[in-house]
């Protein structure tokens, strides 16, 4: 046994965990890192074996009491030689006395059950090509879709409040802010009805969050965010429990291609679910 040893992450770490989660499927965003890290910057764990990385967690803080596990990996060369467990409870030792949430695969569904988590709902990942799109300005049904940096941020992350357990505005002004993605909003009736980003990704671009006051302000962001790239795929996380947004998705000819479990250890947090057309992002929520 060589000597094993965690501690925090270095932002040159952040892109390795990026590219360790692409190794495993997982189809993170090209920048994502970007937004990540400076998020909770003490929130990124490495275990290192003999001084080589060899197992990662994030435990980022959100507010006072609230976090999130994501990017829990033991590199394949050390599984099953107990180093993944340990980084494990060093993330959640930092959580201690939050209510913690994580997106975790459904077969490790019984061993998150053992720390203390239980299944609120089940992301679906749908990917494709949407069936139809649309286009910025002024549409026929009302809806105006604007480039979301212009509106003022301190309302859209008021906006961002409401289906999200805690207040995140760092991590919400990289999110928008990064240049391989766009944000839009949709306005109806002068209000803000919507909110949608789209990412470029290792594989089919992921769309998230996408937040809506209806399924037609949710199709009306899909299809201007398509717009920007037409005939590419996208990827979107669809929380199961909103079933307006899994019959958009599949009215949309999208499939499924990827789900996770969305777990928490305290009571579910206080959100509009009914406007939670698909999460931000499976790693930090």
């Amino acid at each position: 046994m060589g000597q094993f040893e965690i501690a925090g992450a270095s932002a040159d770490d952040i892109r390795a965990l990026v590219a360790w989660s692409a190794d495993e499927g997982w189809n993170p965003g090209d920048s994502d890192g970007q937004a990540f890290f400076p998020t909770d910057p003490d929130g990124f764990l490495f275990g290192r074996l003999d001084g080589e990385p060899v197992a990662s967690i994030s435990a980022v803080r959100y507010g006072t009491d609230f976090g999130f596990i994501g990017f829990y990996i033991a590199r394949p060369s050390v599984r099953g030689q107990g180093y993944g467990i340990q980084v494990w409870r060093a993330g959640m030792a930092r959580l201690a006395g939050r209510n913690v949430g994580l997106d975790g695969v459904l077969d490790q569904q019984d061993n998150y059950r053992a720390s203390g988590f239980r299944r609120a709902w089940n992301n679906i990942r749908y990917e494709g090509v949407p069936s139809s799109g649309g286009s910025g300005g002024e549409r026929a049904d009302g809806i105006t879709l604007r480039d979301a940096r212009t509106v003022p941020f301190g309302q859209l992350a008021a906006y961002d409040r409401r289906f999200f357990p805690a207040p995140r505005p760092g991590f919400l002004a990289s999110w928008v802010g990064l240049p391989d993605r766009t944000a839009l909003v949709a306005i109806r009736d002068g209000e803000l009805a919507g909110f949608a980003v789209v990412r470029a990704c290792h594989g089919a671009s992921r769309v998230g969050p996408l937040y809506a006051s209806s399924q037609e302000v949710a199709a009306a962001l899909v299809g201007g965010l398509s717009a920007t790239s037409p005939g590419a795929p996208v990827a979107i996380d669809v929380p199961d429990i909103n079933a307006p947004s899994v019959e958009l998705m599949e009215r949309l000819g999208l499939s499924p291609s990827f789900e996770a479990a969305r777990m928490y250890t305290g009571p579910d947090p206080d959100v509009d679910l009914a406007g939670l057309f698909a999460v931000t992002t499976l790693e930090l929520g």
